[in-house]
């Protein structure tokens, strides 16, 4: 028999999915099964789950032909399940590596019914705060099991289904399923614990939970929270079943079912302010009529307090007692503020610059009315008309003409601005007018942070790669490339954007973990990418005969990413060595990162049959122009795939990368053609013709399945229909 069967439920998840289940996977324990129970799931949680059912035989995956809630797609888990244990792992919460062999340990050593596992909540900002654990056991109970009645103190750890090993067979013969709605982890976790013949601690962190920006319900309010009502009469209409055997345990469940209410009334993010009133009488309710016949250990202070007003119905002395705590808190918090900011503010000199002048003019702009036809455009920080923006653009004008765009560019690209097109140097005060008053921005980065969102407008988030590095929130597990990053900040940002369009599902996944927030996704593929699928071959010959470069040579381009973490650097690579290899009819294109573009130091001297196109104004030609590409973790390996060519990449510190830089999957292990992991190996590959081989183009081939299907021509028509008319995708089509 299997040790342990995880069930994994899957709902809106898939951000973080593809972590939990990693997390489950890559633990050093074969006795496993997972269970993968898609809920109906909108978004790819399904695929992501029959993805890794493909690929690992322990992992089996279940899609559900309707959204059944948490509850219900658990106890179809739990049906599927074989293992002597069952474990229930929410999709956005993952294991701390390395736990499952002590909980193997600690299971075949105790033989629990149950085996209570640690957690941490992890925080978007990567900080962590711990369980009660320490607190409810100061002494961990070591391998000895007992029942709740002798340590009754258990009840105080968290309520949730994941922090808990059952035993499968025990569930069985209780007959104890997972309920329906919102708060079923406390119809289960409780009654679990009751029942238990033999519960077991570890004391060992194994379950990060996280706590998430948006999405989770804990942070939604509504009418659905009065759900936990039917939950906790669930928990006492088990016990007045059971009969006298759970009498002794009452008065502990009891004081956990009050303190759990008042948890959920006292938070603002759940009990909107005209429901608490009746929230609160139910709570009355249920006090009056589950109170143990004996009484039970309410609570000393002012949470004590809380119970005798609970217990008396006396709601507006509990308001105002609950007004006069936050406002103490929000005073404390306000004197604190204070004595952070003042020696700062005294070091300042209040003199007006012109940048100071010029935010007051944005100031003043910001009180006029946002004008109904304007948008803005930019990219890159304002490095010129280029990427997604400049496709959005050019659709717009087609089929919005009345939307007039105006872009953003620094003066030293003013040049890169077709004839035609209006634009505004950043700086300005047309620029900051511009800004003030646009309908819709939009930018393939972050518009600077004194940016205001004004009612009414649009701002459009188009990035400008499908990611291998780590981005957003999930630097901060990579602090050497995420020097000088402000987080919060960040997220600031981040929740000006209206709408995140997207190239494919797997950038769809990573931006929600990254970048988590309220905008919409635009899963339509890459504006950019557009013009790499309708070029013709006239298009392409013109633009080679403009470089000097003759139909029957082969070019070659070179593209490495920037590497933040190590300023400088730069991967081996002789031209020379590698035209030898290409032979006399190879040609070889150099373009550095856009980072560099100031930069005259990266650049490599345009000789014979050797050209560097940094200063090109737009790499889709540069695309278009090569019959190969060479690159390392730059997103050109994404767009270059649209043209079904040869991609090498080259990756020769790819473990020092990983490591250092973070990275959401290994491209060396699902590359789009061959790798070479040394200058010599690249060399060799254009030797012995390993560049185009059928093993590389069947490699080819999958990368394109994952992450090109989507780019046909039309994304950026797809964008500016749905942003700018209000078109929205017909269902089943791109962009859904």
């Amino acid at each position: 028999m299997t040790l342990i069967s995880f069930v994994v439920p899957a709902y809106r998840v898939q951000g973080y999915l593809r972590e939990c289940l990693d997390s489950i996977l890559d633990q050093p324990v074969d006795d496993i099964e997972v269970i993968g129970v898609d809920d109906c799931s909108p978004d790819d949680s399904g695929e992501i789950l029959a993805e890794y059912a493909a690929r690992d035989r322990r992992m089996h995956a279940v899609r559900l032909t309707e959204n059944v809630g948490l509850g219900p797609a658990r106890n179809l888990g739990l049906d599927r399940a074989t293992g002597e244990y069952v474990w229930f792992v929410d999709g956005d919460d993952w294991l701390a590596p390395d736990c499952l062999a002590e909980v193997v340990e600690r299971l075949r050593a105790s033989r629990p019914d149950v085996l209570l596992v640690d957690h941490v909540r992890t925080y978007w900002n990567d900080t962590t705060s711990p369980s009660a654990m320490a607190e409810v056991f100061p002494e961990p109970p070591g391998e000895e099991t007992f029942r709740l009645r002798d340590r009754p103190e258990a009840l105080g750890l968290l309520h949730t289904a994941w922090n808990r090993l059952v035993r499968r067979q025990f569930l069985l013969d209780l007959g104890l399923r997972f309920a329906p709605g919102w708060y079923e982890d406390v119809s289960f976790s409780y009654p679990v614990l009751m029942a238990a013949e033999r519960i077991a601690v570890l004391d060992r962190v194994c379950v990060n939970y996280r706590q998430r920006r948006t999405g989770a319900i804990t942070r939604t309010r509504g009418e659905r929270h009065f759900e936990v009502f039917h939950q906790w009469h669930r928990v006492f209409r088990l016990m007045d079943d059971w009969g006298p055997t759970v009498d002794d345990l009452r008065p502990a469940v009891f004081e956990r079912m009050i303190w759990h209410y008042l948890s959920v009334l006292g938070n603002g993010e759940r009990i909107a302010p005209e429901l608490r009133p009746a929230f609160f009488a139910r709570i009355t309710a249920d006090h009056t009529r589950w109170m143990p016949p004996g009484g039970y250990p309410a609570p000393a202070g002012a949470e004590g307090l809380k119970h005798r007003l609970v217990a008396t119905g006396r709601w507006r002395t509990f308001s105002a007692l609950r007004t006069a705590y936050q406002a103490r808190d929000a005073a404390r918090r306000t004197a604190r503020t204070t004595r952070r900011r003042v020696a700062p503010r005294a070091r300042q000199v209040a003199r007006l610059t012109r940048d100071t002048l010029l935010r007051e003019y944005y100031r003043a702009e910001l009180r006029r009315p946002v004008d109904p036809t304007l948008a803005v455009y930019a990219a890159y920080w304002y490095r010129g008309y280029v990427d997604n923006p400049a496709a959005v653009f050019e659709a717009a004008r087609r089929l919005a003409p009345e939307v007039h765009g105006v872009w953003i560019v620094r003066r030293d690209r003013v040049h890169t601005v077709p004839e035609g097109v209006a634009y505004v140097v950043a700086g300005t005060p047309a620029y900051y007018r511009a800004l003030a008053r646009a309908r819709w921005l939009v930018n393939n980065v972050n518009f600077p942070a004194f940016v205001r969102k004004r009612p009414g407008t649009v701002h459009v988030q188009t990035h400008h790669g499908t990611p291998v590095k780590v981005m957003g929130l999930d630097q901060q597990r990579y602090p050497i490339g995420a020097v000088g990053m402000d987080f919060a900040g960040l997220l600031r940002r981040v929740d000006r954007w209206d709408y995140s369009v997207s190239a494919n599902s797997f950038s769809s996944q990573m931006w929600e973990r990254a970048y988590p927030a309220a905008y919409t996704t635009l899963e339509v593929g890459y504006p950019r990418n557009d013009r790499l699928v309708t070029a013709t071959t006239e298009e392409i010959l013109r633009l080679r005969a403009g470089l000097g470069l003759g139909l029957g040579e082969q070019v070659v381009l070179y593209a490495p990413t920037h590497r933040e973490h190590l300023p400088g650097y730069r991967p081996p690579f002789d031209p020379e060595r590698l035209l030898d290899a290409l032979g006399p009819a190879g040609r070889l294109l150099i373009r550095s990162h856009y980072f560099h573009d100031r930069d005259r130091s990266t650049r490599r001297p345009t000789r014979d049959r050797v050209r560097d196109v940094s200063d090109h104004p737009r790499v889709e030609d540069l695309y278009l122009m090569a019959d190969v590409l060479i690159t390392d973790y730059s997103s050109a390996m994404f767009d270059y795939a649209v043209l079904d060519r040869p991609i090498v990449l080259y990756a020769p510190d790819w473990e020092a990368y990983r490591l250092a830089r973070g990275v959401y999957f290994d491209v060396t292990a699902q590359p789009p053609g061959a790798v070479a992991t040394s200058f010599t190996g690249l060399l060799d590959l254009f030797r012995t013709g390993g560049v185009d081989s059928a093993a590389t183009r069947e490699a080819r081939q999958r990368f394109r399945d994952r992450f090109c299907a989507l780019d046909d021509g039309h994304a950026a028509e797809r964008v500016a229909r749905w942003v700018f008319l209000g078109e929205q995708p017909e269902p089943g089509g791109p962009g859904c």
